[in-house]
Order: structure tokens, then C-alpha cells, then sequence
């Protein structure tokens, strides 16, 4: 595999670094040789990490030269052609459709997954947060008034809020970044709201869903029908890391084991699983599962690392 790393968005080498991570860990039961995935992993991190780090968040450096990848002069879409001034915009700024130094709500998505899939962050976990706080910070918008979307405004506008895709609190907005930069996307603002509370951010996390559900609060937009390029748009089952972000509830099958990592303190929280579905509690220091349906085959519990007793029951 031939990769210009500093060619990528930030978003896709996390994902990239993310995968990665995950085929490290599958490894030693599927008995791979991964050591392509080592080194990918490695250098990935290594480049994001020092070239690709502000101080801040996460940037994309936009290289479109002197690559293993098409010229975009010659590679588009839809038989279309660069118009002489769309030409000079990339011999100043670059290909359209890239965002720079701009802050990306989800620069860090690869992050995100590793996380729900119950792995480490594949990235510097600090950095990690600190990008995810810079989304909060500059891209949560409590009021859109004053914010010029031309895009597919309908889905947050006047004096709603929301989690806007991208902004360039450092400057640099390109004449033509990626398309729909300027919009709000429910299935972003979920996947940036839990991962804050992975990190310990609930209320920056609430922040976010609660601009989210008052535009979905049944006035203007269905609640139960989050849109965006149709009706009923699976980005926004995102949603569901929510109850992980919130309990870090999850269950292991290989070690038959409920995970959690309460942020909350006591809860009772919703666990579907291949074979069933049902609650999971944390009381008093106590884990129960009681499965409502079908079996979840759990023998113990996991807490800040320490495998405790399972209460079970059924409904």
C-alpha cells in the first residue's frame, strides 16, 4: 500500500488509523500477518500527531502535487471540467472541496468508532479531546440568525442552533471548501456529542443534543424523523453511542462480559446485542442485566478494569 498521508482530510487518516487499530487487534485471532498495519499505523499517527496539530484541533494540509493519485485537472465527475477560474483557485488554494486549516466537526471520527467499538483512541487521547473541545467551542452555534448557509438550510436556520460542519476560527476559508461546510447534520452532532462524553464531557455533550432535539421538538420538524438527503437518514442513528457515551455500557462476546464506565453515576440504560436485547443498571455499585428478549449470555461484569459479579434476571 502507497499512501501520501498529508494528501488525506484529517477525518479520513484518523478512520484510516482507526481501521488500523482494529486489524492490529483482530490479529491474534484470525493469525494475520498485519505488520503493514503496524507500520501504516505508526506513521499515520506519527504525522497526524506533530504535522497535522495545530495546538488546537486537527488540520488538513492540502497537497495536490507530486502524488501517487490522479491530477484533479483530469480526474472529474460527472464529465465536467475546471473553468479558467476555477483553474486559477487551484493554483492558489489547492482542489475544491477541502477545508484546510479549518476546525471539522468530524476530524476525529476514527477516533470515534475505535471508541464505540471498545477500543483505545488510535491517536493522542489529548489532542483528541482538545479537538473535540475546539468543535464545541467554535462550531456549536446557539443561534444561526446571523450564519449565511446557502446550502440545505432547512435543516437549522434563524434562531435555532446547531453543530455546524466545519468553521476557520484561525482564518483560511477556502473559496470553495467542501460542499455542505456550511451545513448542520443531526448524525455529526450526535457522533461529536458522544465522544465528549467518552472524555468525560457531559455537559459540553448535552450542549450539543439539546440544540439538536429543540429543532426536532415536534413544532417544525417531526421528532422521529431526523432528515437530511431523504427522510429517515441513518447518519443520525449515530445517536445511539449517546446511552456508550453516557454509561459505556457495551457487551464483549468473546469474553462474555458487560462493560461499563459510568459517566453519569447510577443508571439503567438500554443493551441490544446479536442474540437479545434488555437493561443493563449500575446502583449502589451493584452491575445487573436483565434481558427482556432472546439471551445475552454475559458471566460477569467490568468495571474501571476490575471484573466484578453480575446480578441477572429476566423479565
Amino acid at each position: 500500500m502507497t499512501l501520501n498521508s498529508g494528501a488525506l482530510p484529517a477525518c479520513v487518516r484518523v478512520s484510516i488509523w482507526g481501521h488500523s487499530r482494529r486489524s492490529l487487534q483482530w490479529a491474534p485471532f484470525l493469525g494475520e500477518d498485519v505488520s503493514a498495519y503496524k507500520t501504516l499505523y505508526a506513521k499515520g499517527k506519527q504525522y497526524l500527531e506533530t504535522e497535522l496539530y495545530n495546538g488546537e484541533y486537527f488540520i488538513q494540509q492540502i497537497k495536490w502535487t507530486d502524488l501517487q493519485a490522479p491530477d484533479p485537472v483530469k480526474a472529474q465527475s460527472f464529465s465536467t471540467q475546471y473553468s479558467p477560474e476555477a483553474l486559477a483557485l487551484l493554483k492558489k488554494e489547492g482542489p475544491k472541496y477541502q477545508y484546510g486549516t479549518g476546525c471539522l466537526s468530524d476530524g476525529v471520527l476514527g477516533s470515534w468508532i475505535a471508541r464505540v467499538c471498545g477500543l483505545p483512541e488510535p491517536v493522542d487521547p489529548a489532542k483528541t479531546k482538545n479537538h473535540l473541545l475546539a468543535v464545541h467551542k467554535y462550531n456549536l452555534k446557539k443561534d444561526l440568525q446571523q450564519h449565511e448557509n446557502p446550502q440545505r438550510s432547512t435543516y437549522a436556520l434563524g434562531h435555532e442552533g446547531g453543530l455546524l460542519l466545519c468553521s476557520w476560527p484561525k482564518g483560511g476559508m477556502l473559496s470553495l471548501p467542501f460542499v455542505y461546510s456550511n451545513e448542520v447534520w443531526t448524525g455529526i452532532e450526535y457522533q461529536v456529542a458522544s465522544h465528549l462524553m467518552f472524555q468525560g464531557e457531559v455537559e459540553k455533550g448535552l450542549d450539543i443534543v439539546r440544540a439538536c432535539r429543540q429543532r426536532y421538538d415536534g413544532t417544525v420538524r417531526n421528532p422521529f424523523n431526523e432528515y437530511e438527503c431523504g427522510h429517515w437518514y441513518a447518519r443520525a442513528m449515530s445517536s445511539y453511542g449517546l446511552l456508550q457515551g453516557l454509561t459505556g455500557v457495551r457487551y464483549d462476546a468473546v469474553d462474555k462480559a458487560i462493560h461499563i464506565d459510568s459517566k453519569i453515576g447510577d443508571f439503567s440504560s438500554f443493551l441490544a446485542t446479536d442474540k437479545g436485547f434488555g437493561t443493563v443498571s449500575w446502583k449502589k455499585g451493584v452491575p445487573s442485566l436483565t434481558v427482556a428478549y432472546g439471551t445475552i449470555p454475559a458471566i460477569h461484569a467490568i468495571v474501571g478494569g476490575k471484573t466484578i459479579p453480575l446480578q441477572q434476571s429476566a423479565v
